[in-house]
């Protein structure tokens, strides 16, 4: 299975989650990610009605509005192309990425 970088900030977060699971368990998940487990995991978190594949979209976005380059992008994402990448997550016309960067982003975190 392919590696991705994570924040230090988000691994010490799931550092300290894992050392309270039960019996020394040290993975996140027991078995294989599927929508089922993310739909499970959204309702009980009450998150809102969205796909998990729609966090990867806004992964890729994130990369592309702080200027990641799209080479970057595609190499985290396993595209086949840097096409698709464009295509796919980070084709975001300049006015609607406007719109957005005045939300308080932040306030979200």
């Amino acid at each position: 299975m392919p590696e991705r970088p994570v924040p230090e900030q988000v691994m010490t977060e799931l550092s300290n989650y894992v050392a309270t699971l039960p019996g020394g368990r040290e993975k996140l998940f027991t078995d294989r990610f599927s929508p089922k487990k993310w739909e499970r995991i959204r309702m009980t978190m009450k998150l809102p009605n969205l796909k998990f594949h729609d966090l990867r979209k806004t992964f890729a976005s994130l990369l592309a509005q702080r200027g990641v380059s799209t080479s970057v992008t595609q190499r985290l994402l396993e595209h086949s192309s840097p096409q698709l990448t464009n295509d796919v997550y980070t084709n975001v016309d300049p006015v609607l990425r406007q719109a957005i960067s005045s939300l308080p982003v932040a306030d979200w975190l």
